[in-house]
């Protein structure tokens, strides 16, 4: 099968679109400082990963600016960190805004959307992806964020809801191509609805898994790419 063939991408945004390893590390300033941390940002990603995804399993309906509120405090209890206060937590919280886009997903996604129509599914809430999307500068003709499902990937809802509403919009699961850098939030899950996948593999030159969890089982994309310019590139080529 050929990119071309499908009629939709599905996109994790946070990772993929989205720089959120850069815009976390960001975040974080205030607790190395305070804590004097002398760990490194991987180190500091890996222990962000842990918290973020047991904090969205036990409060599933919470917004995601709660969700990072909550990590980010318990990221400074299992770091030793004292003295940071709530404001902190919260300001952390509030922080998706603030996170950068790489720098080749603005125009990327101009060029993909004369092919295939552009859908966001996304560990966020609405105000949140709002923000972002203001930095990817392209209109998505579907947006599902965890704020209107209830629940947060990998969990399978996420993807039940996204492919019914795929469906109404007359575009058979078949004819998606799920697009996304985390293996463990998106490309396994994704591949138990049988949908086919485009890694945009933007942890290619580092170790591990950065700010996401290592998935449950192995996970091999049908594509896969280093950025997501050339994902486009692809796209073009066969056009």
């Amino acid at each position: 099968m050929k990119l071309t063939d499908f009629k939709a991408l599905t996109f994790d945004c946070y990772g993929t679109l989205i720089d959120w390893e850069s815009g976390v590390y960001l975040a974080t300033q205030a607790m190395r400082t305070v804590g004097n941390l002398s760990i490194t940002r991987d180190e500091q990603l890996e222990a962000f990963a842990r918290h973020e995804s047991t904090v969205q399993t036990e409060t599933p309906t919470a917004l995601y600016s709660d969700v990072l509120t909550e990590t980010h405090r318990r990221m400074a209890a299992d770091l030793g960190v004292k003295g940071l206060t709530e404001d902190d937590h919260r300001r952390f919280g509030e922080s998706v805004p603030y996170w950068p886009a790489f720098d080749d997903s603005a125009a990327a996604l101009r060029r993909l959307k004369k092919h295939f129509q552009l859908v966001i599914l996304s560990n966020v809430h609405r105000a949140g992806f709002a923000a972002s999307n203001r930095r990817l500068g392209v209109e998505f003709d579907h947006i599902i964020t965890a704020q209107d499902v209830g629940s947060y990937k990998p969990t399978p809802r996420n993807y039940e809801v996204m492919i019914e509403d795929m469906g109404k919009r007359g575009i058979a699961p078949s004819e998606i191509l799920h697009t996304a850098e985390s293996l463990y939030h998106d490309h396994w899950r994704a591949g138990q609805f049988g949908l086919s996948r485009a890694w945009i593999y933007r942890r290619h030159a580092q170790e591990g898994f950065g700010a996401t969890r290592k998935p449950e089982i192995d996970v091999t994309p049908e594509w896969k790419f280093h950025s997501l310019a050339e994902m486009a590139d692809a796209v073009e080529a066969e056009a």
